[in-house]
């Protein structure tokens, strides 16, 4: 049938998604994740009890969102249901920490006013949980952040409202390191200019340690990278300077100053890491750019590099005390484990947790138990510094204590929660530089998760969820929509 016939007389064809204006629900979804993080930033990073747990209630909107989609005749019409598919590992880990729930571990015995846990009998080939009520917490929390930010891929029909969603959030992030620069060099001595003192001396921002603080700018940083790229590849009549490319670029010097400034030695690495790989694909770029128009590329890639060495040097100048007194501390630990051989404390943390792990290796200790059973496992109890008692609440390596809580089976189903929705979108995942840069902040911080917790972080898992459904989704999306 011909285009001319194939809709009755005067009737015209119903136009593509991204010309149609947002729905309510669309923007409700949007809206909702922009608050989740949000709040969840300003809130102590949600690392503190009161404020997981308003996360998880503004989280628990999610499901109701999710639910609300359902009952959408469109969706249904137009073939939209299809990544709920997604969703059966996350229906998997819930089964499996509900079941662990009824094969507690620990008994909690109460002494005067402290509360003590000690071993109970319980079935070994059952999964089993140390803190069964922790345990329906933290699953409440992840569950409300994850469908949050699994209907960005859910709902969202247009490009531009998932750039508009990461360009508040990046002026967010902007604020929130502006916010702790500030702190900084006046020498605050507590979270919010000293207003709430911190249980960590290395605080940045609203961030009660600082090696959070720099995975969630990680992510942010790769987020406004991606941002940038795609702006640079429109043609704007403005100009670079008027376009928002160029505040980009400045959100990104803000960004990155602020991780060495933190003290965070290890994210400072994973931030050069990214500026050189966002710079060397700059330059890449520019050098195709200059030879398809049969042009000299030698002053343009040496201005380049001369703005990002500026850069480079802004960054350390700024934080040059905290830069120059991490080293120092670092000189130190590596002389004290030459001195003592292996690798110090961290190498003994990591045996004692690979220890606890080996004890439950197909179901782990359960959700949220790790610094309950961690304990009888602990051959670090006293501190070779002061003789103090030394309890460990994370095993500073997600992955490893994954492992310890979850096993080997419920480590698989939260890696399959990512894993699935990936290989339903891998043929979308290279249609974009603004999906690539997403998806290497996360890579990033999995990385990260080997070595450190920055998902004992809840401001980081929620960015983080955030980031991975925007990108495997943002690549599906018709790329009329740019416009």
């Amino acid at each position: 049938m011909s285009a001319s016939h194939k809709f009755a007389p005067g009737v015209s064809g119903r136009p593509p998604s991204h010309q149609t204006p947002l729905t309510i629900l669309e923007i409700i979804t949007l809206v909702h994740v922009s608050v989740l993080v949000i709040v969840g930033a300003w809130a102590f990073g949600g690392n503190a009890d009161w404020s997981r747990r308003l996360l998880a209630w503004i989280g628990s909107l999610g499901a109701l969102i999710t639910l609300t989609a359902l009952q959408s005749a469109e969706m249904r019409k137009e073939g939209r249901l299809r990544p709920l598919r997604w969703l059966w590992p996350l229906g998997v880990v819930n089964l499996l920490v509900i079941a662990a729930t009824f094969n507690p571990t620990f008994r909690e015995v109460l002494d005067g006013s402290k509360s003590l846990f000690v071993p109970t009998p319980s079935n070994p080939h059952f999964p089993g949980s140390a803190r069964p009520l922790l345990a329906f917490k933290q699953l409440w929390f992840f569950d409300g952040v994850y469908l949050s930010c699994f209907n960005l891929a859910f709902i969202i029909r247009q490009r531009r409202a998932l750039r508009t969603l990461f360009l508040i959030l990046s002026a967010n992030a902007v604020v929130l390191a502006v916010f702790g620069t500030a702190q900084k060099l006046v020498g605050a001595t507590g979270l919010y200019f000293g207003l709430q003192k911190s249980p960590q001396p290395f605080f940045f921002s609203t961030f009660i340690y600082h090696n959070h603080w720099g995975a969630f700018i990680v992510l942010m940083t790769a987020a406004t990278i991606g941002l940038v790229y795609h702006f640079v590849r429109r043609r704007d009549s403005r100009g670079f300077f008027q376009s928002p490319a160029f505040g980009g670029l400045v959100a990104i010097l803000f960004l990155a100053a602020s991780v060495p400034l933190s003290g965070s030695r290890s994210c400072t690495v994973l931030m050069a890491l990214l500026l050189i790989i966002g710079f060397v694909h700059w330059v890449v770029r520019l050098i195709r750019q200059r030879r398809a128009y049969r042009e000299s590329i030698i002053l343009p890639v040496a201005l380049s590099a001369a703005v990002f060495a500026g850069v480079a040097y802004f960054a350390y100048d700024i934080g040059r005390p905290m830069i120059e007194h991490r080293l120092e501390a670092t000189e130190n630990q590596v002389s004290k484990i030459r001195a003592q051989g292996g690798l110090g404390q961290r190498a003994t943390l990591y045996r004692d947790t690979w220890r606890l792990a080996q004890e439950k290796p197909w179901f782990g200790w359960g959700m949220a138990s790790y610094p309950t059973a961690f304990y009888t496992f602990n051959s670090q109890q006293f501190s070779p510094v002061d003789g103090l008692t030394t309890n460990y609440h994370d095993a500073h390596s997600d992955w490893l204590q994954a492992i310890a809580e979850h096993g080997f089976v419920g480590s698989t189903f939260l890696a399959l929660c990512a894993l699935v929705p990936l290989f339903y979108r891998r043929r979308a995942l290279t249609q974009s530089p603004f999906t690539a840069y997403l998806l290497l902040g996360c890579a990033m911080i999995l990385l990260y998760a080997w070595v450190e917790f920055p998902f004992g972080n809840g401001e980081v898992i929620i960015t983080f969820w955030a980031c991975f459904f925007c990108a495997i989704h943002y690549g599906r999306l018709d790329s009329s929509s740019d416009t």
